[in-house]
């Protein structure tokens, strides 16, 4: 199929899990992708790809990436913010490193993505800017505080980029998954993945696929009418 053909598209976070789902979905559908990771293994990319270095939370790499994209292709019609990073530490025990952590990667992120794209969307007249959030930035558990307000800055800084641009042909949405089945969740404690998945109506953890999916969608000019929403991807955890 062909639903991103001819559009050039930014995926951040791309080189495992949710961003690696996205990555290939946009190219399944004919967009020309370019993946950026501070880590980007020989061969993980499907053909076509472009791959780059890109902390999100470094002004000069996105500087550096989207001039390099605009050099090339001479447009963005997609960015997909999904770079991001969890801790569990609570209020008391969170240290002001990791705080500015979280925070640089997960929210300052998002804004500088956003900042350097806007511009040349705004040019074109035209663009979607998905931004990965999760049901944790609408719905709270112990610990994790950090994770938790940079979710809930993510839903609200896309509402605010959606009410400012929509004028402009620029379309800005989030996408609020639930447990996903992930090399960032695999790697923590397995009481917490199991309790989230007990929690979850459907009683499994999603795949990243499934999220591509949504992005995809919100990607495409199938989601035409589509700006400032919250699109919840989670087995029914926010419906309880």
């Amino acid at each position: 199929m062909a639903r991103l053909a001819g559009k050039v598209a930014i995926v951040t976070g791309a080189s495992r899990g949710i961003g690696l789902a996205i990555v290939g979905r946009f190219a399944e559908e004919g967009a020309k992708v370019i993946a950026g990771s501070t880590s980007n293994p020989p061969g993980v990319y499907p053909a076509g790809v472009d791959d780059v270095e890109l902390d999100v939370s470094r002004e000069d790499d996105w500087k550096r990436v989207v001039a390099d994209v605009i050099a090339r292709y001479g447009r963005i019609d997609i960015l997909v913010n999904n770079a991001g990073i969890i801790v569990y530490d609570t209020v008391a025990d969170l240290s002001l490193e990791g705080w500015n952590k979280v925070i640089g990667v997960n929210q300052t992120g998002v804004f500088l993505g956003m900042r350097e794209v806007i511009p040349h969307m705004l040019k074109q007249a035209s663009g979607s800017i998905v931004n990965v959030s999760s049901i944790w930035g609408s719905a709270a558990v112990g610990g994790g505080h950090v994770y938790h307000a940079t979710k809930g800055a993510v839903v609200m800084m896309t509402r605010n980029a959606a009410i400012t641009y929509v004028k402009q042909g620029i379309r800005v949405n989030s996408v609020l998954p639930g447990f996903i089945d992930t090399p960032l969740t695999q790697a923590q404690d397995p009481n917490i993945n199991s309790f989230v998945v007990s929690m979850t109506p459907m009683g499994r953890a999603g795949t990243p696929r499934e999220i591509a999916n949504g992005c995809l969608f919100l990607a495409s000019d199938e989601s035409s009418f589509m700006t400032g929403a919250d699109l919840v991807i989670d087995g029914g955890y926010l419906a309880q």
